[in-house]
């Protein structure tokens, strides 16, 4: 759970770091993740301060949806789904180059990397708590 909440913590942290001090305007869909990785660091937080292993169940709940929105938008970043049902028609394009930090590594792969991660990690916690 500790180290979920740390990546929770880490990718909400990056998140505001990007848009605020880096200046990088999110698109639709990173707005729609943000949605869901910033209350998991709450959630995650209050279930670790608490010692609750049940708070994994409320934040599976939390991301795995947002772990398919991710998902779905690195699909859209790597061509692998048209961009013609992108919801980025208007505003910041959500497969612009720009997409990137460093210059290298795509966003939308780290928040999907994120997910994934805080997803597996609260199945693991679960399976501990059952057992």
């Amino acid at each position: 759970m500790y180290v979920a909440w740390t990546i929770a913590l880490v990718a909400t942290g990056g998140a505001i770091f990007i848009g605020e001090v880096m200046g990088q305007t999110p698109c639709v869909l990173c707005w729609y993740q943000r949605i869901f990785m910033f209350p998991l660091a709450l959630i995650l937080g209050l279930a670790c301060f608490k010692g609750d292993l049940g708070g994994a169940k409320y934040g599976l709940l939390v991301a795995v949806p947002g772990l398919l929105i991710a998902g779905w938008h690195t699909s859209l970043y790597f061509g692998l789904i048209s961009q013609a049902i992108a919801p980025c028609s208007q505003g910041v394009s959500c497969t612009d180059a720009n997409m990137t930090i460093w210059g290298a590594v795509p966003l939308p792969l780290l928040s999907t990397l994120s997910f994934t991660a805080i997803a597996a990690l609260l199945l693991i916690a679960l399976r501990k708590e059952k057992s």
